[in-house]
């Protein structure tokens, strides 16, 4: 490809890897591999500045707040720090920071936790606010929930306003005891202590995030009474005030130092009882750094030296085949058990054949195993210098190995970018019926983004399956409580919670109901799409293509997936199961007005205490339009702090501008 094509490229996927990570907490890829193509896309857009985008990742840092809690506006933004990814990058920086500042200058080096980034804001003393990043600038309220953190003081020792960042995490002992508990009850396990403490901080409940044994470090001061002239300074004075501290591994000059103390870090990282992935390093005075400044995005006082992921040698002892729900078929390596990555590790994905081969991955090697994102056991490669002569090829098989269907392979015309599980030349089940595809089938209809029934997990409904209770996903709604309780360990409480939460489920909304039904490249953003074209499953089970090309963004594949889905009989066997069983599947009718009838709004910048997806929810309610870009068909562009090139944009076309307050003049 092309640069133009390579840029494109890179932008789709680290958006959809910066969405996986900063809003649903579910990386796929580890830090190490995301931030390399980070850095790629920068250097790029930095030597073509004629593909330059405001809708760049590059532009923007980490991802935005959700809706779950009141939205906080930092005092100080939360930047991130830029990353080297070997000791020639982390030893020019610090030549650089001399030559600018001077040759005596400190730098301190301290470790990278791995959890999720808060600040802390104390009035006269006392806690008042506890905020995530969020997207640098605006975060989420979760001060009832940090309340519960044991090592973060409600009290200061001193009477002090003052504001600090730091990072919340799990400790290995703490995510050892939950995902006991969760093995217990028969739930899915949490994946890594990150995604266990992002999760636990982030529960609605905080007497839920009380049970979870979450920890932090405070690394910075970020506003306040401090006077300090130093990090160090800062550190050990925030820590007489009362707060649990990041370890200052060296504070000094010496490059050699400086390497070393990272080195040394990378050696302890088992021995620690908490999740690091890097070293911080920081320029100890915090005049030089007020005199050196902030970069677009991040600081020019500070860079984060990124460790590759965890890797160890062990022995594949087979490779099976999982069915994925859209009939994917995945090679899985059955490993010699191994610790890796906090975990251990006895299944591994080998993605598909291509690879298998590509890496030349025999049954009996020796491989390398990492986890991607610090979640995805996956096999790197084989060690080839260790074979003994017995190590076999593998070849996929002909037929499915769940049902005996026949399978094809994917192709290009069939690839959508909406997050699908697709790899050109994967091999797929094609029989709708494939009783793997079933299982996940069902996992997905239960899941919390689709019908949300709590406790319907993967074992559940394998237990379900076996005992030949369901056959599809409308006979979920159709099961008894005292077939529930014939199942093997489930009491009377379970019986009572699964029943409860099927019932539930029939008012989850339209957009979750199509969602659940697993329709083939329509996933959540479409399937709202969808609910709010039509507002009835009746009226999507009569759409044409060509009426589902109307929607935004829809094109003549996902038209055509949805009318194959909905034609076939049966599919509406289940929807009129549904329907029967009392699950809503139309939106509720809601009173509209349309003084923006026939108005294009773009929205920039950050509105004080409303999100844009509030303030797009407005002007759609009130018959208007909201793009993504500025045209000279833009009516109006909404722009609050901060501002980017959509501003400016906007003020060269001559379109015009307004601020909140005038918008909800316009709204009343």
């Amino acid at each position: 490809m092309n640069i133009e094509e390579r840029i494109n490229h890179l932008r789709k996927l680290i958006t959809y890897h910066s969405k996986r990570y900063y809003e649903n907490d579910a990386p796929e890829i580890s830090d190490f591999e995301y931030d390399k193509l980070f850095e790629e896309l920068k250097t790029l857009e930095l030597e073509n500045p004629q593909y330059f985008s405001e809708n760049s990742p590059t532009q923007r840092v980490g991802g935005k707040a959700l809706d779950k809690f009141e939205q906080v506006k930092h005092r100080v933004k939360m930047d991130s720090l830029t990353d080297v990814f070997d000791f020639d990058a982390l030893r020019a920086f610090v030549r650089k920071v001399k030559e600018e500042v001077g040759d005596d200058t400190e730098f301190s080096v301290e470790p990278k936790i791995d959890g999720l980034s808060v600040s802390l804001e104390y009035e006269n003393g006392e806690l008042k606010i506890g905020a995530t990043r969020g997207d640098g600038s605006v975060g989420e309220n979760v001060t009832a929930n940090v309340r519960t953190i044991r090592t973060i003081p409600l009290e200061l020792n001193e009477k002090s306003n003052i504001t600090v960042r730091g990072e919340v995490y799990m400790p290995h002992k703490s995510f050892d005891k939950l995902n006991r508990e969760k093995e217990r009850k028969g739930e899915s396990l949490w994946a890594n202590p990150r995604n266990a403490a992002a999760g636990s901080l982030r529960c609605l409940d905080s007497k839920e995030t009380a049970k979870r044994g979450l920890d932090i470090f405070v690394f910075n001061y970020q506003d306040g009474e401090l006077n300090e002239p130093t990090h160090k300074d800062t550190i050990e004075k925030i820590s007489a005030l009362g707060f649990k501290t990041i370890p200052l591994l060296y504070v000094g000059s010496d490059e050699d130092e400086i390497v070393n103390a990272v080195v040394n870090l990378g050696k302890s990282r088992e021995s620690l009882d908490y999740d690091i992935d890097g070293t911080v390093i920081k320029v100890n005075s915090l005049e030089k750094r007020r005199e050196m400044g902030q970069g677009t995005s991040t600081p020019k006082w500070a860079v984060a030296y990124k460790f590759p992921p965890e890797q160890k040698k062990t022995k594949l002892l087979d490779i099976v085949i999982q069915v994925g729900r859209t009939g994917v078929l995945t090679p899985n390596a059955v490993l010699d058990p191994v610790k890796l990555a906090g975990t251990t590790v006895s299944r591994a994905t080998l993605h598909n054949i291509d690879i298998i081969k590509e890496k030349d991955i025999r049954i009996g090697d020796t491989v390398i195993v990492q986890k991607a994102g610090d979640i995805i056991p996956e096999v790197v490669g084989s060690v080839k210098e260790a074979r003994q002569g017995n190590e076999q090829p593998y070849n996929m098989p002909s037929k499915c190995p769940s049902c005996g269907g026949d399978l094809v392979y994917d192709d290009a015309d069939d690839f959508l970018d909406d997050g699908e599980d697709f790899t050109l030349g994967a091999l797929r089940c094609t029989n709708p019926s494939c009783p793997a595809q079933l299982e996940r089938n069902l996992a997905h209809f239960a899941s919390k983004k689709a019908m949300n029934m709590e406790g319907v997990g993967e074992k559940l409904v394998k237990s379900l399956l076996d005992a030949g209770l369901v056959h599809n996903a409308s006979d979920l709604y159709y099961i008894t409580k005292e077939e529930i309780l014939s199942l093997e360990r489930m009491g009377e409480k379970s019986a009572d919670n699964f029943i409860k939460s099927v019932e539930g489920s029939k008012n989850v909304g339209l957009g979750r109901v199509i969602y659940a039904l697993g329709i083939r490249h329509i996933g959540e953003v479409a399937s709202s799409a969808l609910a709010d074209k039509f507002g009835s499953i009746d009226a999507l089970l009569e759409a044409s293509v060509e009426k589902i090309k109307e929607v935004d963004d829809f094109g003549e594949i996902m038209a055509k997936s949805v009318v194959d889905f909905f034609s076939k009989e049966s599919t509406r066997e289940i929807v009129e199961r549904l329907r029967v069983a009392g699950v809503s599947m139309a939106n509720e009718i809601k009173e509209k007005s349309n003084e923006f009838e026939g108005l294009t709004f773009v929205l920039t910048g950050t509105l004080e205490n409303m999100t844009r997806d509030e303030a797009s929810d407005m002007i759609k309610a009130r018959g208007g339009k909201v793009s993504s870009s500025v045209s000279s068909k833009t009516d109006y562009v909404l722009a609050g702090e901060s501002a980017g090139s959509k501003l400016t944009k906007a003020q060269a076309l001559g379109v015009k501008i307004i601020d909140k307050e005038e918008f909800l003049k316009m709204c009343n």
